[in-house]
């Protein structure tokens, strides 16, 4: 007797369980579409009901602190936040939405605390660089570079660090730079309102660099039997310098299509063996692919001239939708070691 309500009492203990389990699914399923639909209010209330449920769930409470904080009610997302933090099984996106609370109330001494302490448990994480670098950057600009080029080295997929350091360096005049990891970071995140401003940017640069033009570094001892090295950047400017006569009539997708085919035919004939890079490998197997063209008219087309964009999108769409399955289907994955900044 006694064997069968032990039994009993398992068998209903195990099924309360499963029952509140599936509870707690039910819920936090529920909280997650108000989230999608912007009702704020109705995600906190489920959330909390779910969070009485279950208190140290941490997808829950990490749900309930990003509800507070699009809701802007950032004294009750630090509420959650905090302590949220400090727990041994804290992921990255529990310090990356503390931070962006943080930073949201000009709390800057306790966002560089946090993302400190972040880095220290998560020091490959590129979001926790980009985080970072962005909050000292008006600041500190010089050191925001070095935490945005450290997100690259050791998280070299993930995008935010390219755009910051591509802004700035265009600041900065190192046009070679800004206009490598803007086209990266467009190839990582291809639609959205950033991938728009950094369109603009890339555009912009490449006029920049053809009106500048580029100037070999000159040899302090021009006796030496051993030739220097060449830098990566250097390599790219002389080798790009090459098409200066394409831009007579100006920068346009046009000439730059033109300028970029030649850019990497030549780049292979000459650094491609000393210098890996997934950019160039990329724009090389457009160009066998055939989707060149109407990879340099998406990049550089709606900057240049929206109107005359939508008329070459007129008689190209089957080019320019080939290309858009192309890179929607692809995941553009840079390898390590191929970063070539200096820290």
């Amino acid at each position: 007797m006694k064997k069968i309500l032990c039994a009993l009492f398992l068998f209903t203990a195990s099924f309360t369980y499963a029952q509140s389990e599936q509870d707690i699914d039910k819920l936090h399923e529920t909280a997650q579409t108000f989230l999608r639909q912007g009702d704020h209010e109705n995600a906190i209330l489920v959330l909390t009901k779910a969070q009485q449920m279950q208190p140290n769930n941490l997808q829950i409470n990490k749900d309930l602190l990003f509800a507070y904080y699009v809701k802007r009610d950032f004294a009750k997302a630090m509420e959650i936040g905090r302590p949220l933090v400090a727990r041994a099984d804290a992921d990255v996106q529990s310090f990356q939405m503390l931070g962006l609370t943080f930073k949201s109330v000009a709390e800057d001494k306790e966002a560089e605390k946090l993302y400190k302490t972040g880095l220290t448990k998560f020091p490959n994480e590129g979001i926790l660089y980009s985080e970072y670098g962005d909050l000292i950057a008006n600041k500190e600009p010089e050191r925001a570079q070095k935490l945005w080029e450290k997100g690259i080295e050791v998280d070299p997929n993930h995008s935010s660090n390219y755009f910051f350091l591509s802004r700035q360096y265009s600041q900065k005049g190192d046009i070679v730079w800004s206009i490598l990891y803007a086209e990266m970071f467009l190839n990582m995140e291809s639609f959205t309102a950033r991938s728009t401003e950094m369109k603009n940017l890339l555009l912009d640069q490449y006029k920049k660099f053809f009106i500048v033009g580029y100037k070999p570094p000159v040899d302090p001892d021009p006796k030496k039997k051993k030739k220097p090295t060449i830098l990566f950047p250097s390599a790219v400017a002389e080798t790009l310098n090459m098409q200066q006569a394409q831009v007579a009539y100006g920068v346009t997708p046009e000439t730059l299509t033109v300028i970029r085919t030649r850019f990497i035919l030549d780049w292979y004939n000459k650094y491609a063996s000393t210098f890996p890079f997934k950019l160039f490998e990329h724009q090389r197997q457009l160009l066998q692919e055939g989707m060149f063209e109407a990879y340099n008219f998406w990049l550089f087309g709606p900057a240049a001239n929206l109107k005359t964009y939508q008329t070459w999108q007129q008689f190209h769409q089957a080019e320019l939708n080939s290309f858009l399955a192309f890179i929607r289907s692809k995941v553009f994955k840079i390898p390590e070691g191929q970063q070539y900044h200096p820290m």
